[in-house]
């Protein structure tokens, strides 16, 4: 009997896992592609997203699994840069699907004002602080919104909430970071 419970809690975990890579594989892929450089350093990113999922015991406590899916895919995005540090400014480019190369303003700031790096940082630092005291619904949708770019449309596919309800999110997280960060802001 308890053999037969083991293998069907298998069975549904692995049945979970492909829903998942089914429903937002090819989402993920050009969420993770527009912000890196090549399709190859795309796929790897996806395949350690996919790892990663797979190696949770129990994911039917994730109440919002895209989003997870997708903290996790910038998170992993984020990594890859740090470990790779660029040699030009060529390299922190990145193309977006109409091939518009960007280069992201937090890496430029450093780079045009070096003397204010400490200054930057310290902001930076108490922004994501301020962030992380904030419900996830909402922290998630300002850095998707504000640091991420994506439009409320395209959150809301991501999420599948409504885009007013990502509107009100968004603006309960700047009234909390306008609040949290006022002291700092006259500083």
């Amino acid at each position: 009997m308890e053999d037969l419970i083991v293998l069907s809690m298998a069975q549904e975990r692995q049945q979970n896992i492909v829903n998942a890579v089914q429903n937002y594989g090819k989402q993920l892929f050009k969420f993770i592609r527009s912000r890196v450089k090549n399709d190859a350093d795309a796929e790897d990113i996806l395949q350690d997203v996919w790892y990663q999922l797979s190696s949770i015991v129990d994911i039917e406590p994730i109440e919002q699994l895209s989003a997870w899916l997708f903290r996790v895919s910038r998170n992993r995005i984020v990594d890859k840069q740090r470990k790779k540090m660029p040699q030009s400014l060529e390299e922190l480019a990145y193309e977006d699907e109409d091939n518009e190369v960007y280069y992201p303003e937090a890496i430029l700031a450093d780079i045009v004002n070096p003397e204010s790096e400490f200054e930057q940082k310290t902001v930076r630092d108490a922004i994501f602080a301020a962030l992380d005291e904030l419900p996830p619904e909402q922290s998630q949708v300002f850095i998707w919104n504000e640091l991420e770019g994506l439009t409320f449309q395209q959150i809301a596919e991501i999420t599948g909430d409504n885009t007013k309800t990502l509107i009100s999110r968004k603006r309960y997280a700047v009234a909390y970071l306008r609040e949290r960060l006022e002291k700092l802001y006259y500083e």
